[in-house]
């Protein structure tokens, strides 16, 4: 896995400059799904693609069981610089969503403890402000596509560049003890998401 690390850091547990994110115990079929879409083009970096290229399925699900069973502590995270009427909009949205604009709590989907649920969605918490960002405004431009229906991307489109950065810099401020992945949700997610009805990563 050493040409994952040099990226992700030492067991998965994320890079030093805020972008390359954690990767270790997330979800194994989440980060197959990520591996397959890299590889087909879906998600768009181009370090990725030449990685996974000529890279089989057998070989992608290793990569994704391996850093699912990773599991090194969390950093303290750093503490945001947004002003705090703005992390408590963060918190809203995280939380509680915007019904009105159609905005679901991102906790509806991820988990009430935002730390992922099985067998295919990732934990929020843990990540850095850039790269929550940055995935954000991939979504919104369509730079990073999943299976039909992309849930991800309908919810990006409808949020605001304020909105955005509220919850980045929100969800990165938390502080992360314990990111064991839910085992289910309590009730069915607001929105029908393809990367979790065809977990595993089949088209």
């Amino acid at each position: 896995m050493a040409a994952c690390t040099g990226c992700h850091g030492t067991q998965g547990r994320a890079g030093p400059d805020g972008y390359y994110p954690r990767i270790a115990g997330k979800p194994a079929d989440y980060l197959y799904n990520q591996l397959v879409y890299f590889r087909a083009g879906r998600r768009q970096y181009r370090p990725m693609q030449h990685l996974l290229e000529n890279m089989s399925d057998d070989y992608l699900r290793q990569i994704a069981v391996w850093f699912s069973n990773q599991h090194p502590p969390y950093p303290e995270p750093r503490q945001s610089g947004l002003p705090g009427t703005t992390l408590e909009r963060g918190r809203q949205l995280v939380m509680q969503g915007d019904p009105g604009r159609g905005l679901p709590a991102c906790a509806a989907c991820h988990g009430a403890k935002l730390t992922g649920v099985m067998p295919a969605v990732p934990a929020l918490v843990g990540l850095p402000h850039d790269y929550i960002s940055s995935q954000f405004g991939a979504w919104a431009n369509g730079l990073r596509k999943a299976i039909e229906p992309d849930c991800m991307a309908d919810i990006a489109r409808r949020m605001r560049p304020e909105d955005v950065s509220a919850v980045a810099g929100w969800l990165s401020s938390q502080p992360v003890r314990d990111a064991t992945p839910a085992p289910s949700l309590p009730e069915p997610p607001p929105l029908e998401c393809g990367s979790q009805v065809n977990a595993g990563g089949r088209p």
